[in-house]
């Protein structure tokens, strides 16, 4: 059965994806792409690599000062406009088993989120960064870790995740992935949603299907 719940934070349980990006916009207006096509290409990657990334785009590189610029940039847009997702906070409130944060945020700007969507409470002492082990995905260093860290065997835990490389780190992990992304997104052979309207839901399909191991569940799932 599933034991623990391990959420990522950003464009999982707050709306921050866009916001992140559009302090690349902010900062480097010579990049012509929207933010959308900077979701696509940056979603769930590690920090260092985006910037990389951003050099060759550019053609220049960046200045040294500027993850604390970006860092900065960020902070006044989550100030501004930083939201949860729909129903998440109802959602967290029912669930009645273990869940925790795993995320590639640095633990300030984790703390950051959390208390400015008012999720502070409900994960305090239970988030998980990859600052803290060194550790990014698609590695699934972070997972196991933050089970361990819950006293859960990989095998008994879910990952809900949206970027491609959370579900490959938590595939690598032994855990079983949850992507949180609207249709057009979805992997293919990995269990969805686009609602936490749908979550509960989704959560105890996928416990009967791991505990029973059915004929009639999706081969995916088991």
């Amino acid at each position: 059965m599933i034991d623990c719940i391990i959420f990522d934070l950003d464009g999982t349980l707050v709306d921050s994806e866009p916001l992140c990006n559009q302090a690349f916009l902010n900062l480097l207006p010579e990049i012509s792409l929207s933010v959308d096509d900077l979701l696509v290409r940056f979603r769930g990657r590690k920090l260092a690599d985006i910037f990389c990334e951003i050099e060759a785009m550019t053609g220049r590189a960046l200045p040294n000062n500027f993850e604390a610029a970006y860092r900065e940039q960020v902070e006044i847009l989550f100030k501004s406009s930083l939201r949860a997702f729909p129903d998440v906070h109802d959602v967290l409130k029912t669930i009645d088993i273990k869940v925790c944060i795993a995320s590639s945020g640095p633990p300030g700007k984790i703390k950051s989120a959390l208390e400015k969507t008012s999720l502070d409470r409900i994960f305090a002492g239970r988030t998980f960064s990859s600052y803290d082990i060194g550790k990014w995905k698609p590695d699934p260093g972070l997972f196991l870790h933050a089970a361990a860290q819950m006293g859960t065997s990989p095998e008994f835990c879910l990952v809900v995740e949206d970027s491609p490389v959370g579900i490959a780190a938590a595939k690598s992990a032994g855990m079983m992935p949850l992507q949180f992304c609207d249709k057009t997104s979805a992997m293919d052979g990995v269990e969805s949603f686009d609602a936490y309207s749908e979550f509960a839901q989704k959560l105890s399909w996928l416990s009967k299907c791991q505990l029973q191991k059915s004929n009639h569940c999706p081969a995916k799932l088991i």
